[in-house]
């Protein structure tokens, strides 16, 4: 797979079947973990802000009534 410095292009991966019909998966583990576990936590953080500003809304609503 070659990146040419743009981390927004999607690459494609060309697979070619064995006489099988067996396939190598291109995939790089040790580069999609660490990708994975950072795209959890910012989820994580992400709900965490939207949790926070339905409180923040909510008692701002409280305080307007």
């Amino acid at each position: 797979m070659v990146n040419k410095g743009n981390d927004t292009s999607v690459d494609t991966n060309v697979r070619k079947a064995d006489d099988n019909g067996y396939s190598k998966s291109q995939t790089d583990l040790t580069k999609e973990f660490p990708d994975q576990i950072v795209a959890e936590k910012a989820t994580g953080v992400n709900v965490t802000a939207i949790k926070t500003q339905d409180e923040m809304f909510g008692s701002l609503l409280d305080i307007k009534a």
